[in-house]
């Protein structure tokens, strides 16, 4: 009975993380080129009576041992990359990829970020900049004289200025991708960082080595769907009320024993 009760409260415990990644994602919803993230799970070690294979006699071996497993323990966290669905705004500095790869941003450190999120602006020194202050990676200043801005499919940032008939580009917006884009750290902010894990990011223009376009004007929204998410919600409540009873059904045999007489 000890037995069950300890592998019940390592399901409980595994359901308890899958609400809060869920949790996560049903609170993001609503936050432009935020990536989902997925619970993975796998069984605990098993307590082995009788090998399979194991010999019975001199002449025979068992077809099948005699197992128990101790139950279950999360592993991962896996965030899902899928390309989320695109939104018109309007606003000329709302930028969407329509491919794999990211925005490059400098952190104030020196260390460089990636991100989905294309909700720019412009700071005090006409660099292109995201929510958080950090500007691209790429030098990119525009002018304050500026009346439009005009972002290429290709990364190309052009400048309209009064008094010219023809836009100036200032700069273009480059891209990274990874080989393993699951092994990327969240840093929060919808920010990822490079590991070891993710491989080294490999840069290149938009429309180039499978990076992706730009879509000005556009945003990329989180790749949550609520629906699903509150799937998973009943789900993982059903699993923890199922290991409750469990604990309750092993509490009330060893309730027995102890009233045996």
């Amino acid at each position: 009975m000890i037995r069950a009760l300890s592998t019940a409260a390592t399901g409980m415990n595994a359901q308890q993380v899958k609400l809060d990644v869920t949790a996560h994602n049903i609170a993001n919803a609503s936050n432009a080129g935020f990536k989902k993230s997925r619970v993975e799970f796998e069984d605990l070690i098993y307590q082995n009576f009788h090998r399979p294979g194991s010999p019975t006699d001199q002449m025979h071996q068992r077809p099948a041992g005699l197992q128990v497993g101790l139950g279950t323990k999360v592993v991962a966290t896996h965030t899902l990359h899928a390309q989320g669905d695109l939104a018109q705004t309007g606003n000329p500095l709302d930028v969407a990829i329509e491919g794999r790869g990211y925005f490059v941003v400098q952190l104030p450190n020196g260390d460089q970020a990636y991100t989905r999120t294309g909700s720019f602006k412009l700071d005090q020194e006409g660099r292109i900049v995201g929510n958080q202050g950090y500007a691209l990676a790429t030098q990119i200043n525009v002018p304050p004289e500026a009346t439009h801005i005009s972002i290429g499919v290709d990364g190309t940032v052009s400048a309209a200025v009064e008094g010219s008939a023809e836009e100036v580009q200032v700069g273009q917006i480059e891209l990274a991708t990874f080989t393993n884009p699951d092994g990327l750290l969240s840093l929060g902010h919808n920010l990822f960082g490079e590991t070891a894990a993710s491989g080294q990011p490999f840069f290149g223009m938009p429309g180039e080595n499978g990076v992706g376009i730009l879509s000005q004007g556009m945003l990329e929204l989180s790749n949550v769907k609520v629906v699903e998410e509150m799937v998973d919600l009943i789900s993982g409540q059903r699993a923890y009320e199922v290991n409750t009873r469990v604990i309750r059904a092993a509490d009330e045999m060893l309730q027995q024993t102890v009233n045996m007489r």
